[in-house]
C-alpha cells in the first residue's frame, strides 16, 4: 500500500485516475441499458443484440483512427468533439421512438464517436510518474476499472427496472459528460503533446509487443464474455445469484491487481498470471453450485487485472511515445472483438449443450491465452529495474513547461 499511497501523492494522478474512470463508466452500462431498452420498445432480443453489436463495432473500427488523430488535433479538442457527438447520438437513440435499422445506424455512429479515453489516459501516464511507479500505476488503473464492471451493471439494471430504460441510458451519458469534462480539463491533459507518428495507420501492428498484446487481449476478453454468458445462463436474469458471482469475479481481479500490482514485470509474468486465471476457470467447469463457482471465479479473478497490467506495460516500454495511443487503441479494438466472439461462442454452447459448457468455453479461451503467452514470452520485454517508459521520439517537444 505504501507504493499506491506514493502514487496518489503525485500531482495530478488522483484526478486523472478518478476522472477517466468515471468517463469510462458507460462501458459497464450501455450494453445492458440498450439491451433492456430496445427489447422493451421492439420486443426482440435479436434487435437489441444488433444495436449493441453496432455500437461495439463502431468503437472497435474507429478506436485506432481516433487515437492517432490525437497527435494531429490534440487530446482535448478530439475527446471533447467526439464526446459531444457520441452523447447526442446515443441519447437520441433512447429518447426518440426509432426503428431498428435507424437504431443500428445511429449506434454505429455513436460507437465510432465514443471518445478514446483509455488510449489517451494510458498515453498520459508515463508523463505523470517516474519510471519505477509506472507499472504500479498501470496495475492500479487495471484494478480500478473493475469498479466499472462491479457497479455499472447493477446500477444500470436498478435504474432501468425502477425508473426506466431511457433514464438508464441517460445515466450512462451523464457519467461520460461529467467524467469526460473533469478529465479533459485536467492540467495534466493540457500539458501533454503527442508527436505525430511517422508510421502509416496500422504500422504499429508490425511490432511484436503490440500484435501479441492485441491477440492475447482478444482471447482473454473472449474468456470473460463467455463466463458472463455462462453464469447468466446458469442462474437466469431475475435472481441475484448471477450478479453476485460476477461481482465476486470482479472483486477477485481488484484484489489481485492491488496485491501484486507493485511487482516488477519479467518476460514470463504474463504466463504466470494467466495460469492462475485458467486454474480457476478449469475448477469452475466441474460444478454449477453457487458457492463453488464463487470460490473458483474469485481465484480466477486474482490473475485478471495483473494480466491486463502486463499487456499495457509491455506496450508502454517498447513503443515510441508517438505510437502508444494507437497501440493501446488496437488492443482495445481486439478486446471489443473478443467480447463479441466470446458471447457468440458461449451463446451457441448454452443453446446446444447447456449453460455450464459456456464455462468450459471460457476455460478453453483462457488456456489458449496462457499458451499464447508461453509461446511468445521471448518477445516480452524485461521490465525489472523500472524500465517501463515509452521510447523517446526525435520530434516536437512533448510537454508544455
Amino acid at each position: 500500500m505504501k507504493t499506491y499511497l506514493e502514487l496518489l501523492r503525485v500531482k495530478g494522478v488522483t484526478r486523472i485516475l478518478v476522472s477517466q474512470l468515471l468517463a469510462r463508466f458507460p462501458h459497464g452500462m450501455l450494453s445492458i441499458a440498450f439491451l433492456i431498452h430496445v427489447e422493451q420498445v421492439h420486443h426482440s432480443f435479436a434487435a437489441a443484440g444488433l444495436v449493441v453489436g453496432a455500437i461495439s463495432l463502431g468503437e472497435a473500427i474507429a478506436g485506432p483512427i481516433s487515437s492517432r488523430l490525437m497527435a494531429r488535433w490534440g487530446i482535448r479538442p478530439l475527446l471533447g468533439g467526439m464526446g459531444l457527438v457520441s452523447v447526442i447520438t446515443l441519447s437520441s437513440m433512447a429518447i426518440f421512438p426509432l426503428s431498428v435499422p435507424v437504431l443500428v445506424v445511429l449506434g454505429f455512429i455513436g460507437g465510432c464517436a465514443f471518445p478514446p479515453i483509455q488510449p489517451a489516459v494510458r498515453t498520459i501516464y508515463p508523463k505523470l510518474v517516474p519510471n519505477r511507479l509506472l507499472t504500479p500505476l498501470f496495475s492500479l488503473d487495471a484494478s480500478a476499472q473493475e469498479i466499472i464492471w462491479i457497479v455499472g451493471p447493477v446500477l444500470t439494471t436498478f435504474i432501468a427496472m425502477q425508473i426506466g430504460s431511457v433514464e438508464a441510458v441517460l445515466a450512462a451519458m451523464a457519467f461520460l459528460v461529467g467524467g469526460g469534462i473533469w478529465f479533459i480539463t485536467s492540467p495534466s491533459v493540457g500539458q501533454v503533446r503527442i508527436p505525430r507518428s511517422k508510421r502509416r495507420l496500422g504500422g504499429v501492428l508490425s511490432r511484436p509487443p503490440v500484435i501479441i498484446s492485441t491477440l492475447l487481449g482478444l482471447s482473454l476478453v473472449a474468456c470473460f464474455s463467455a463466463v458472463e454468458a455462462g453464469i447468466i445462463g446458469l442462474f437466469g436474469e431475475d435472481g441475484p445469484e448471477a450478479g453476485i458471482i460476477l461481482a465476486i469475479y470482479a472483486v477477485g481481479s481488484l484484489v489481485g491487481g492491488l496485491a501484486w500490482g507493485h511487482r516488477e514485470i519479467a518476460p514470463w509474468s504474463m504466463t504466470r498470471r494467466l495460469a492462475l486465471v485458467t486454474v480457476g476457470l478449469v475448477g469452475a467447469m466441474f460444478s454449477p453450485d453457487f458457492w463453488w463457482l464463487s470460490i473458483m471465479l474469485f481465484i480466477s479473478g486474482l490473475g485478471v487485472a495483473p494480466a491486463l497490467t502486463v499487456l499495457f506495460a509491455n506496450v508502454s516500454a517498447t513503443m515510441k511515445f508517438s505510437e502508444t495511443a494507437e497501440s493501446y487503441a488496437w488492443i482495445g479494438s481486439g478486446q471489443l472483438i473478443g467480447a463479441g466472439i466470446g458471447s457468440a461462442v458461449a451463446g451457441i454452447c448454452i443453446d446446444e449443450f447447456g449453460a455450464l459448457t459456456a464455462i468450459v468455453a471460457a476455460a478453453i479461451f483462457s488456456l489458449i491465452t496462457a499458451l499464447g503467452a508461453l509461446v511468445t514470452y521471448k518477445w516480452s520485454p524485461d521490465l525489472r529495474g523500472g524500465h517501463g517508459a515509452p521510447l523517446p521520439d526525435t520530434g516536437p517537444v512533448e510537454t508544455i513547461s
